[in-house]
């Protein structure tokens, strides 16, 4: 979107630049990351950026609603509810897909989540990409004035809330097994926090507990939590010696109830033009005649699991649980990058963060997800290149 990065980088690339930057990303910490991280990054225009953030600003306005929390109790309902809930969400991720409509292009927001994403691991890849490709820094991946050293000092504020770093832990389902464990390892590297399974926190009273490197107890105060329950539910396997369900003195960065409250449920609540047709099944008034122009969707699940993308009759009327699936009309994608053969599809996502005391979230930086596939994701771009993960870059 600003030809000149983009000449200039396609000028300079080369397989060799590319495989360097991605062992360079593996040398940090002797691990290659499991999901593809794109050959570019995506060159953001000011006016696309301010589409970008007028559209998130319309979702901030719409969660900033008085009623926000009456509307969304439901969601809860249709899943759990954890206690000590904190007044507002910690993390925003805000999902736009790049568009085409009526010949112009349009960010069209996909999927907005109260859930924290690749923090630390995107600061990271825009670093490495301007290592590799020095001109990029005339660029920043930051928002809001933010350069590295205050995006990392307000990352650590909201995460760690000033508690003692050992009382801070990363919470996951098995994180050595996770897809998103390179960010936790750069987590861990940038905060100094450590890294906890589910399976090794426990409870004494109403207090939780973890055995440090040295095999001694360590209280928790705070939990930056990255458990998805989706995935939780389905370990029946593991053990837990504590239980979501019960109130404990701990804090949360990233409390479970936002992850439902701010998820698919709000998309049909929002109207204008970023946002798209969507429709809960148990409102659905008729079934659309043309299905073929739609997207059928989980409410509540995670990285695109259960999605169905050429929907037929039969697969809406299969749905019993219908308060839980939306009816989403297809956008059309506009392939924008130019790589040596041919262009490809973006899908931004803006990050923000919601520090305690503040009135309203903080946009910070970006995840792109770039696709030659009919969808954005790993299963539509297999054996492909110039697909995958990396980080938009915005004029300074």
């Amino acid at each position: 979107m600003i030809s000149k990065y983009r000449v200039l980088f396609n000028e300079q690339f080369s397989t060799e630049k590319y495989d360097a930057m991605q062992a360079d990303i593996a040398s940090d910490f002797n691990y290659k990351p499991t999901f593809r991280i794109g050959e570019t990054p995506f060159f953001i225009s000011n006016d696309l950026k301010n589409q970008l953030l007028e559209g998130c600003q319309q979702v901030i306005d719409f969660i900033l609603r008085d009623d926000f929390n009456q509307l969304t109790d439901k969601a809860l309902e249709l899943n759990r509810k954890v206690p000590n809930e904190d007044n507002h969400t910690t993390f925003l991720a805000i999902d736009f897909g790049i568009c085409e409509e009526n010949g112009q292009i349009i960010p069209k927001l996909i999927e907005v989540q109260g859930f924290p994403s690749l923090y630390n691991f995107q600061n990271h890849l825009a670093e490495k990409f301007v290592a590799t490709y020095p001109f990029l820094d005339e660029l920043t991946p930051f928002l809001n004035g933010l350069n590295q050293e205050s995006y990392l000092q307000l990352i650590e504020e909201v995460i760690c809330n000033n508690h003692p770093k050992e009382q801070v832990i990363l919470l996951e389902v098995e994180p050595e097994k996770q897809n998103t464990k390179i960010d936790f390892y750069y987590c861990q590297r940038d905060l100094e926090i450590p890294i906890v399974c589910v399976t090794e926190l426990y409870e004494k009273g109403n207090q939780l507990f973890y055995k440090n490197k040295q095999n001694e107890e360590v209280l928790v105060n705070r939990i930056y939590n990255r458990v998805i329950f989706d995935e939780l539910d389905l370990r029946t396997d593991l053990h837990l010696n504590f239980d979501f369900s019960k109130s404990y003195e701990v804090e949360w960065a990233g409390h479970p109830n936002w992850f439902f409250r701010i998820s698919k449920f709000i998309l049909p609540y929002l109207k204008g033009t970023y946002f798209i047709e969507t429709t809960l099944l148990s409102e659905l008034k008729e079934i659309p005649s043309d299905l073929e122009n739609y997207v059928l969707k989980p409410l509540f699940s995670f990285s695109g699991s259960g999605v169905i993308f050429h929907v037929k009759r039969e697969d809406v009327e299969a749905v019993v649980e219908k308060d839980l699936y939306i009816l989403q009309k297809k956008v059309h994608y506009k392939p924008i990058i130019q790589s040596p053969d041919g262009l490809v599809k973006a899908e931004v996502r803006i990050l923000a963060v919601w520090p305690k005391n503040d009135a309203s979230p903080t946009l910070v930086t970006n995840l792109v997800r770039l696709s030659r596939g009919e969808m954005i994701g790993v299963k539509f771009n297999k054996d492909k290149d110039w697909v995958g993960g990396t980080v938009g870059m915005f004029e300074k």
